[in-house]
């Protein structure tokens, strides 16, 4: 796979390798975009069947990309915190129980779970990570040692936002299996760069914000809900997710039942003319790409760069360890922590730095210049004294 960057528009003169913080958009989404705006102003020329054409496209192109043969599985929602709550909304937990998460979590991956928690008198347990040297492996292992027969709930990214560090989904999945816990995976920082497979994974849930590695606007998002919540409420009662809302005509003829499975978790005006079109866009894209090709450039331009800043002084996991497309930098003491922010802010090169970490989230827009850039600020404030 080749550099992409003609189908964004960064300047030259910008190293964004912030795409965890928020994807450029790619020129054919914001056209559709503009063109999806300009068609509010021709109100009659859209028709009940565009409610939900553009809807079940959309679904179904994801369905594709994290292997669902059911597209009646996918629900459109405003974020991952509404993806959340949806589950949140259908989960019973009993004094005692616990819910398992990892040291860190995203706060809309945790906060859900603290609320129903508390309800419950229930506890959540967090997983730090190990200082070990094989930090990854020491990690899961602390995660499956972790779950037991209290454990109610495993909720986990598939990588961990702040480094990229990629969790065994698979080994967990079998223990939460083991112990009657259900598995539900934020896959924001995952699904659209690092293949996900849900009939590989077999979450209950996997919940995706839309405006990172899926490549659309912001206010977006797709989730996946398991044979678990087939029957579940939603957090919201709108029209459009109650059985036969297709047929405008007989809408106040109220209908008890909702669509069939995640039919009744989305949001409420899902049809939205504007960002779902510029999101069903971009999964176009994706697919074409294909997203172990992705997976693949991130990692095959990362690894001669990532080297150099190892042997500068820079704690990186193994490649085997973490994703290609998001992973972090520790440079401890190696480095000079005010002249490396400004460096960055000077030559334009984008990061971010979360927890002790500097994360860098390349795609396929950038090139080796990009990393080039970023080599050369840690090269000026790394400090003399270091061999």
């Amino acid at each position: 796979m080749n550099c992409q960057k003609d189908l964004f528009q960064l300047p030259d003169d910008v190293a964004y390798l912030n795409c965890a913080y928020m994807s450029p958009q790619l020129r054919t989404v914001e056209a559709t975009g503009h063109a999806m705006v300009s068609m509010k102003n021709r109100p009659y020329l859209l028709h009940p069947e565009d409610f939900f054409s553009t809807v079940r496209s959309l679904k179904e192109k994801f369905a594709r990309l994290v292997n669902v043969p059911q597209p009646e599985r996918i629900a459109l929602t405003p974020s991952a915190s509404y993806g959340l709550a949806n589950v949140a909304n259908n989960i019973s937990l009993e004094k005692g129980q616990e819910v398992l998460v990892a040291g860190d979590q995203f706060p809309s991956n945790y906060y859900p779970w603290q609320r129903i928690a508390a309800d419950a008198g229930a506890n959540i347990v967090s997983v730090p990570a190990p200082d070990a040297e094989n930090r990854t492996a020491a990690w899961n292992a602390a995660l499956l040692e972790a779950i037991s027969e209290q454990t109610a709930l495993v909720a986990l990214g598939h990588t961990h936002w702040t480094d990229g560090t990629v969790f065994d989904l698979k080994a967990i999945r079998a223990r939460s299996r083991e112990v009657g816990a259900l598995l539900v995976i934020d896959g924001t920082q995952s699904v659209g760069a690092l293949p996900f497979d849900v009939a590989e994974f077999q979450p209950d849930a996997l919940i995706c914000a839309g405006y990172k590695w899926l490549l659309g606007p912001y206010a977006t998002g797709l989730a996946y809900y398991g044979p678990r919540f087939d029957n579940g409420v939603p957090i919201e009662e709108n029209w459009i997710n109650r059985l036969e809302s297709e047929d405008f005509k007989n809408l106040v003829q109220y209908q008890g039942e909702y669509q069939p499975l995640a039919g009744r978790y989305s949001v409420g005006e899902q049809s939205n003319f504007i960002l779902v079109p510029m999101l069903d866009r971009a999964l176009d894209q994706l697919l074409d790409w294909g997203i172990a090709n992705i997976q693949e450039y991130t990692k095959s331009l990362s690894a001669a760069p990532l080297a150099k800043l190892r042997d500068m002084g820079c704690r990186i996991e193994d490649e085997s360890q973490r994703s290609g497309h998001l992973f972090g930098l520790r440079p401890g003491t190696n480095f000079d922590s005010d002249v490396l922010a400004n460096q960055l802010q000077n030559n334009r090169v984008y990061v971010s730095l979360r927890g002790d970490a500097i994360r860098v989230a390349p795609h396929v827009y950038n090139d080796d210049s990009d990393f080039e850039r970023l080599l050369s600020c840690f090269a000026t404030a790394r400090k003399t004294n270091v061999h």
